[in-house]
């Protein structure tokens, strides 16, 4: 596969997965996708949604995934537990070609057979239309900031409905570009930073230029703009969150990769890495058939990289640091 001009495909997939004047947005349709056959739950909402189970528990040495079962907990003043539901959807399109994602690639390049139009407004009704609906809405993908107006218009949503004191909106970026800035107006920016029930995740994919090629398929210099379009999220004063994907084609470099990666986040926050949890990658069904003796190994690396980044948190926080909810870490100034 070629390295994806992510830029220009960004620009293309944004034009063919968003009606700005409509306000609708292209949102897959998991219902008869490949997909189906990895979830737990059938899919609902009319096929365009998804149940998902969010669990903090993970396989040693691997941290804990507290999100976004914590900050929506503490949002919404509910006791922490060790796993929640949430209601998903994806939207249609991404910039990006993860060997790893749990998604279909012919449910990422905005394809009106495997996809329809739908508003927020429509989103919304969807989600209430089930008995007892999770008390998280997750705004997944592909990639949802191609089309950034998704989450400013699930925030009208739900506030027409009475429901942002209830509901908690948790939005995903793979930090590719920056159309939250160039496509939102004014008011949606303050409408998102004013908005107390959300929650952001941005997904680092890799832990250096080499790693994050061979994850992303796209030129490793991007790499380098994830930090700093995190830095600019960060600025806005959001509550904010990090994953990190580990997986690599070799292990010639993991120790020094790694604690570059750790200086680069604590160049942004010197507690950002304590707002970071790893993701561990597994071979899903639709997965299976992209892997080749390469991203076997990279299953095998992604162990040695997540110990590389204990090491490197033991070495930079104490105890108690380490033992903090992740929603308590302070990183806004």
């Amino acid at each position: 596969m070629a390295v994806i001009d992510t830029d220009g495909l960004s620009q293309r997939l944004r034009e063919m997965s968003i009606r700005p004047e409509t306000r609708q947005l292209l949102i897959s349709r998991i219902e008869g996708s490949g997909q189906e056959a990895d979830l737990t739950e059938p899919p609902n909402c009319d096929g365009y949604g998804r149940i998902r189970h969010f669990r903090s528990k993970t396989p040693a040495p691997w941290p804990s995934n507290p999100l976004p079962i914590l900050p929506a907990s503490r949002s919404l003043a509910l006791a922490p537990v060790a796993a929640m539901t949430a209601q998903v959807f994806q939207n249609a399109s991404c910039n990006w070609r993860c060997w790893y994602c749990f998604v279909p690639f012919n449910l990422l390049s905005a394809n009106e057979a495997r996809a329809s139009w739908l508003s927020a407004e429509e989103l919304v009704a969807l989600y209430l239309r089930q008995d007892n609906p999770p008390v998280i809405i997750d705004c997944s993908g592909g990639q949802p900031d191609l089309v950034p107006e998704w989450v400013p218009w699930m925030m009208s949503s739900l506030q027409r409905r009475g429901l942002s004191d209830s509901v908690y909106l948790w939005s995903d970026d793979n930090l590719s570009n920056d159309y939250f800035w160039r496509h939102l107006t004014s008011a949606d920016l303050h409408l998102v930073q004013g908005y107390r029930n959300y929650g952001r995740v941005c997904c680092f994919k890799g832990f250096s230029a080499t790693s994050f090629a061979f994850n992303t398929n796209a030129d490793p210099r991007l790499f380098e703009r994830q930090f700093e379009l995190f830095a600019r999220l960060l600025r806005l004063g959001i509550d904010l969150y990090a994953y990190a994907t580990f997986t690599a084609p070799d292990d010639g470099a993991i120790t020094r990769d790694m604690a570059d990666f750790v200086d680069r986040l604590q160049e942004i926050h010197p507690n950002l890495p304590l707002r970071l949890v790893p993701l561990r990658i597994e071979p899903f069904g639709v997965v299976a058939p992209r892997m080749r003796l390469v991203h076997q190994r990279a299953l095998v690396v992604q162990d040695q990289a997540v110990d590389a980044w204990n090491a490197e948190l033991r070495a930079r926080f104490d105890d108690r640091a380490r033992r903090m909810s992740i929603s308590d870490v302070p990183i806004n100034s």
